[in-house]
């Protein structure tokens, strides 16, 4: 059995985007119920989340754009940047304190403690960009743990596979002139989804350029045809730029019964990507698999999907 932390901290519900949005701390019941019922809460190594400092954020957003979430939260307005990007009083905290307990994660990884793990955290982060906050996300988890990897723990090559169904242009935003880190990103066509970013010909810039790959699927999608772009896209890139840890934002939205998508996956198509990353992870980065939440709006969808996620990384 592999060393596995998992992060799931009742603060994180705190964060309110507002009435009616999707992004609801009911989220993380469903997760956590899920867990409980699988077993895998009670046996999990728990990682204790600490807030962010400011100058390791600062290595990811403009001190300008951090400043800005804190007096946006601070003053009660509704949202930051966009009405999408809803905020509470205390939702600046709270997004320090994800971005901070899936940086634990990703030191205790890269020192060794644990081999693999997997952060429930609100809010989300793949949208968020250099200075400015879209689609729900306010900090850049994933991109933070990356860093972290990299100048703290002294890796050369992190590889990100992010198949939330929406393109992570924060993610790409922040690394596309990075050569050390591979993004990888499977998302509904940016003609037909939100955010209308990620198109094919998007491959990074400078430096960067070519370490970005981009996989847009078209409405119907189905779970042949993530396979078929895992074997034929993702494996092989991951193969060639042999990564030292595997990082997924892990969005469940690309789900079938999904409220806010159009790809008709399975709960069968998680589980099958989740494993051909397992057996990269071993093949080039001696089993490192870091996992972070994304999206996913569908409580009962997460319920089952998070919890078979969680099983596989602590067991497979």
């Amino acid at each position: 059995m592999t060393r596995f932390g998992l992060l799931l901290d009742p603060r994180y519900r705190l964060h309110d985007a507002g009435f009616g949005h999707p992004e609801r701390p009911a989220r993380l019941d469903a997760i956590r119920a899920g867990l409980e019922w699988s077993g895998e809460l009670a046996t999990a190594a728990r990682i204790e989340p600490r807030p962010i400092a400011l100058d390791v954020l600062a290595r990811v957003h403009a001190p300008h754009y951090i400043e800005r979430v804190q007096k946006t939260c601070a003053a009660g307005r509704p949202f930051v940047d966009t009405p999408d990007s809803g905020v509470c009083s205390c939702s600046y905290e709270i997004a320090l304190l994800a971005a901070g307990g899936v940086a634990e994660a990703a030191r205790q990884i890269g020192d060794g403690r644990l081999q693999r793990a997997f952060c429930a955290v609100r809010p989300p982060g793949h949208h968020a960009e250099y200075d400015f906050s879209m689609g729900f996300c306010l900090f850049g988890n994933i991109v933070v743990a990356a860093h972290v990897l990299r100048h703290e723990c002294g890796l050369q090559r992190v590889a990100i596979v992010d198949w939330d169904v929406h393109h992570g242009n924060g993610t790409q935003h922040l690394l596309e002139s990075d050569p050390t880190v591979l993004f990888i990103s499977l998302h509904g066509h940016p003609d037909h989804l939100y955010p209308g970013t990620g198109y094919e010909h998007e491959i990074g810039k400078g430096a960067g350029e070519g370490f970005t790959i981009n996989i847009p699927m078209m409405p119907g999608a189905t779970d042949e045809d993530y396979y078929a772009a895992f074997t034929h896209r993702v494996i092989p890139a991951i193969d060639r730029f042999q990564p030292e840890a595997i990082l997924i934002s892990a969005g469940f939205d690309a789900h079938a019964a999904d409220p806010l998508a159009n790809i008709d996956l399975t709960d069968e198509a998680f589980v099958w990507m989740l494993r051909r990353l397992l057996e990269l992870g071993e093949r080039h980065s001696q089993g490192r698999v870091l996992s972070v939440l994304e999206g996913g709006y569908n409580l009962e969808v997460l319920r089952r999907c998070v919890s078979e996620h969680v099983h596989l990384l602590a067991n497979e």
